[in-house]
């Protein structure tokens, strides 16, 4: 299969616990890192779960500008995709697109 037809789609709603400063690409683009949290109550094998993650995130451009002015605790439903960490050691999630919930 190419790499083009597989699929890494995330959605999620999440809280903004954590953000950095607002930083700048060796080309220029704006960037940030942030921390996700998120709970909800999940299904699995037809029994009740609660699911609690944290999850590191960046976003690019106008999403990073846009996120660097949120507060704290901000509900949010992320759309992006998930990458290696740079260093390799963990995930990342990417954020594309994210709206207030």
């Amino acid at each position: 299969m190419a790499v083009s037809e597989q699929v890494n789609l995330v959605r999620l709603s999440a809280v903004v616990v954590q953000v950095q400063s607002l930083r700048y690409t060796p080309a220029g683009i704006p960037a940030i890192n942030i921390v996700l949290e998120h709970e909800s109550q999940q299904v699995e094998l037809d029994t009740p779960r609660l699911v609690k993650l944290q999850l590191r995130a960046v976003a690019f451009g106008a999403q990073a500008e846009i996120l660097a002015r949120q507060g704290l605790d901000s509900v949010c439903e992320f759309h992006g995709f998930l990458a290696n960490a740079r260093n390799g050691k963990g995930v990342v999630f990417h954020i594309q697109d994210f709206s207030k919930t």
